[in-house]
């Protein structure tokens, strides 16, 4: 109770599955029309809010973009970790990394097009300086795997370790762009086609 006798009225805390939800539909919005684009009027109307319901959850459109990025991020090297952490041999590593980057993009596919469409703009700001330091650690982790992989005679002798990690990244993720939760293909299927084109590749073998 105040000095003046009045009970203390508290703001409700915003629901956590509706922050989750509208986050979701943010993404959305993000990964079809951009971010610099979107305005908050245009999330609030996707999610039938009105916008200045939308303050209620997210100081921001940026605090909303930093949300989805760092969940996304952070669930991807939680899962890069484990499979490191597991002492797979280099191929079975290159396979479980592959494997888990396209279950990633089944759970993020709109971060993931979002990551793909703004990271380069996004990494000069401070607060979104984690993006950069994102992607050296990813080069840094694909090129010790595959050097590994060299030196244990897993892969070829004459491997460009930088183009086939080039390769990798760009074959992988840009599934983003085309890939449907409700589609014929589940992801761990569509990983085991695109490792059976890297390491086995498509020409019939005499």
């Amino acid at each position: 109770m105040t000095d003046n006798g009045r009970v203390p009225t508290t703001t409700p805390r915003p629901h956590p599955g509706r922050r989750t939800e509208l986050l979701a539909t943010a993404a959305s919005v993000f990964a079809e029309h951009g971010y610099s684009a979107t305005t908050v009027r245009r999330i609030a109307d996707e999610a039938g809010i009105l916008a200045g319901s939308l303050y209620y959850h997210f100081d921001s459109k940026e605090s909303m973009l930093d949300e989805i990025l760092s969940a996304f991020l952070d669930e991807l090297w939680a899962g890069y970790d484990a499979v490191l952490a597991a002492g797979l041999a280099p191929r079975e590593t290159l396979r479980a990394l592959v494997t888990e980057s396209f279950r990633e993009i089944d759970r993020h596919r709109a971060a993931v097009a979002i990551y793909q469409r703004e990271a380069r703009h996004l990494a000069g700001h401070p607060r979104f300086g984690y993006l950069a330091a994102s992607q050296e650690r990813f080069e840094r982790m694909w090129l010790k795997v595959l050097r590994r992989g060299v030196a244990e005679h897993a892969f070829r002798a004459d491997l460009d370790v930088r183009l086939a990690y080039r390769f990798l990244r760009d074959t992988v993720w840009v599934a983003a762009s085309w890939y449907r939760p409700d589609g014929t293909h589940g992801p761990e299927e569509i990983a085991e086609q695109y490792l059976s084109i890297v390491l086995e590749g498509i020409a019939l073998r005499e």
